[in-house]
């Protein structure tokens, strides 16, 4: 059993019974009862590997298209620019062939930063800092947890891959500073924006319910706190950006 908002208890799918299919949609529809019998039986290489393989077909499938090439071109020349350092032709170039000959292990390695590394790492963080209050749940729970959260993630690419394919971009479809066009790019307030995407704050509140379940503390207070932690990092890069590339 697991509580819900209200403090009242409701029924936990059985963790024996719960296939990889029901945990992945349970994770997008009914977190919370989803978490809880993933806290029971901590099972994650499945999921992790198949979060990783599909953000990396959607990944692939982008970037081995001429317009996906020359996206991810614009993309790193934008970063280089939002953190001060221009490009001349030469490193233009260099750039583009880059992008054709690297098309698929970029795609590979982005997929296993955002996949395997990023999970374990996270959950690693999460573990630490439970562990040092006293949270008895083991590795592998916080592990399963953080690798179940990673769905959306995988999501976000299925869902981003085309839409960056028709905008002829890279950059997130899906980000706050789409709704305010008026801003200035280059300025500080576009760029913090600009890193506040909506399947990222998604993933953030379902990683805070899984946090919340699996360590008994208030879904709240979790929610809060890690979104406070997303919002400072965006802040901090933001600022980076406006003092090492400028605001014009």
């Amino acid at each position: 059993m697991s509580l819900g908002p209200a403090g009242a208890e409701t029924a936990a799918p059985s963790p024996d019974n719960l296939s990889l299919l029901a945990r992945i949609t349970g994770v997008v529809f009914r977190p919370r009862s989803t978490f809880a019998a993933v806290a029971v039986r901590p099972r994650w290489a499945l999921v992790l590997a198949l979060a990783t393989a599909v953000s990396f077909g959607a990944s692939a499938g982008f970037l081995t298209t001429e317009v996906g090439q020359q996206a991810l071109v614009d993309q790193w020349e934008r970063t280089a620019l939002a953190f001060g350092r221009p490009i001349d032709d030469a490193g233009y170039r260099e750039m583009e062939e880059l992008s054709r000959r690297f098309a698929i292990p970029y795609a590979a390695g982005s997929a296993f930063v955002r996949g395997p590394v990023a999970v374990f790492g996270i959950a690693a963080v999460l573990y630490g800092v439970f562990a040092a209050r006293g949270a008895r749940p083991a590795f592998q729970q916080a592990l399963a947890v953080v690798a179940h959260a990673n769905v959306i993630l995988a999501l976000r690419e299925i869902v981003g891959a085309p839409l960056n394919y028709v905008r002829e971009s890279i950059a997130s479809p899906l980000t706050l500073v789409r709704l305010f066009g008026m801003l200035d790019e280059a300025s500080p307030v576009a760029r913090f924006f600009a890193l506040m995407d909506v399947f990222m704050l998604w993933w953030v509140v379902v990683l805070a319910i899984g946090v919340s379940v699996l360590y008994r503390r208030r879904a709240r207070t979790v929610v809060l706190g890690l979104l406070g932690a997303y919002v400072g990092i965006a802040v901090l890069l933001a600022g980076a950006m406006a003092v090492l590339g400028g605001n014009s």
